[in-house]
């Protein structure tokens, strides 16, 4: 059964439109760079507050779980509240919660204010990119648009550690986080004078309460078993138990779904072969963009002995690259090619860059192995991920909008979890057996096998999201990017 297709939003009109691409890609900046900035801060955070090693993990995870946990109900939210309000919200809360932060006298309030960093970052991170996908509606330029929006979500992480180093080493930790104040100050003003919302879309229904507690805890249970199997290992049992729970609360919230009249997750959303082989492709990707910005900062400071404001640096051909890759090449090939093939294609080159990595060794391989595969791996990853992002939002009514965005940045936040993880085990594995193996003597030697057994892994994640998108994606055709006043697609509801 098919409902009447919704028409697509008259775009907003004139330069304010590409006023409001900065600030949208502005906020995702800030949600993306969060993620990582505080790493290289780190250090300095403990020995200024004065914690134990087992809670530094935790200023990183407070923010990934909270944030992961909450993003459904934050794009259901944003369907039923408004987008720009959601948006607002969301920005001022985050930079509350980053002064919060940025202020803290001990660790107790340092991580509340993560926690409330990532509870904001779920409500502004789908509205942002549903304000996207309603501002550019198709053509040319909501290539450009996504282009830009992509190579931000992208290239954020090595953003985080580039600006993280430069703060860490000219300012103080506290700048990491208060950093976000001042963009989000920008980001309100300019969102309230510039963003305009197409009206009569906001979703008139109840909040599926039992299904937002289900996929709350679920995802919640399933990131913090992505954190404890990096700490204790995948056969520790809390690590189990962890992974567990996950699957009996996200069945559970699955089957629930199909039954309750105002679900939390629309199963048409995902049930579109195109949209859901786009959300899986995008985890796997992410998992491997993950692996390259872990790894790489390891080796560049512990067996080449750069500095944190020298890692970042070194990140910038990867930037580079991942902004070309989206801009300018992904955004152009979706527009001629079908995005089964852009997509595909792209996770293979991004395959070759990974792959290259594997050739790292206890020398200066900078120049020589880490510049080229940067390279490589950015022009190919960004031309999948547009293709990717684009397809996942792509023909969804203005009231699942919301719902299709948030399950973008869920795939993102589960699959970077996943590479955090798995490529850590992966690493500390390898790594151990070519010590047995070899004697400690060589422990430099061994700490890069473990590194590049690791990106040999991530490898096989980039090609298996290849094969995802040739095989789970059915779309012969372009995107919806190759003339100004091509239409958008709408959304088929299925039931």
């Amino acid at each position: 059964m098919t409902s009447t297709p919704t028409p697509a939003p008259a775009p907003a009109a004139g330069r304010s439109r590409w006023i409001a691409l900065i600030v949208i890609s502005l906020a995702q900046l800030m949600v993306v760079l969060d993620g990582s900035i505080v790493n290289i801060a780190l250090p300095q955070a403990q020995i200024d507050l004065g914690f134990d090693d087992s809670l530094r993990q935790w200023i990183v995870t407070a923010y990934s779980l909270t944030f992961g946990a909450l993003l459904l109900l934050g794009g259901r939210v944003s369907d039923m509240w408004g987008r720009k309000r959601s948006f607002i919200t969301g920005l001022i809360g985050f930079g509350l919660a980053s002064v919060l932060g940025g202020m803290a006298a001990n660790i107790e309030v340092l991580l509340a204010a993560r926690a409330l960093q990532g509870l904001f970052a779920a409500l502004l991170a789908p509205a942002a990119l549903s304000l996207l996908s309603v501002t550019f509606t198709s053509g040319k330029e909501r290539a450009t648009a996504f282009g830009v929006f992509t190579a931000v979500a992208g290239a954020g992480g090595a953003i985080g550690l580039l600006l993280g180093g430069v703060l860490t080493e000219f300012a103080s930790w506290r700048w990491t986080l208060l950093v976000n104040t001042v963009i989000a100050v920008v980001a309100v003003i300019a969102a309230v004078a510039v963003i305009h919302e197409p009206s009569g879309e906001r979703r008139r229904s109840r909040l599926d309460v039992v299904g937002t507690v289900l996929a709350s805890l679920g995802l919640a249970a399933l990131v913090y078993g992505f954190t404890l199997a990096e700490e204790d290992g995948w056969g520790a049992w809390q690590t189990l138990t962890a992974f567990a729970i996950a699957v009996v609360l996200l069945v559970v919230f699955v089957v629930t779904q199909a039954r309750v009249a105002h679900p939390l997750m629309p199963l048409r959303v995902v049930t579109d072969r195109d949209r859901g082989g786009s959300y899986l492709s995008i985890a796997l990707g992410m998992a491997a963009n993950f692996t390259q910005f872990l790894f790489l900062t390891y080796y560049l400071q512990q067996v080449l002995g750069f500095t944190p404001l020298a890692t970042g640096i070194a990140f910038l051909p990867l930037v580079i690259s991942l902004v070309i890759g989206t801009s300018q090449i992904g955004s152009r090939l979706a527009a001629r090619y079908p995005v089964r093939y852009v997509m595909g294609f792209g996770y293979l080159v991004g395959a070759i860059g990974l792959a290259w990595l594997t050739r790292l060794t206890p020398g200066d391989d900078y120049w020589a192995v880490v510049v080229p595969a940067s390279v490589v791996m950015g022009l190919g990853l960004g031309t999948a991920l547009i293709a990717g992002m684009t397809t996942a939002t792509r023909g969804v009514g203005a009231d699942d909008a919301g719902v299709a965005s948030a399950l973008v940045n869920t795939s993102q936040q589960v699959g970077g979890s996943i590479g955090t993880a798995l490529m850590s085990a992966v690493a500390a594995s390898a790594t151990a057996s070519w010590l047995v193996a070899n004697g400690s003597d060589g422990s430099t030697e061994g700490t890069v096998f473990g590194y590049t057994t690791a990106f040999w892994v991530a490898t096989a994640f980039l090609a298996a999201a290849s094969l995802v998108a040739f095989t789970v994606v059915t779309s012969r055709r372009p995107s919806d990017l190759e003339h100004d006043d091509a239409p958008a697609q709408p959304m088929v509801h299925a039931g």
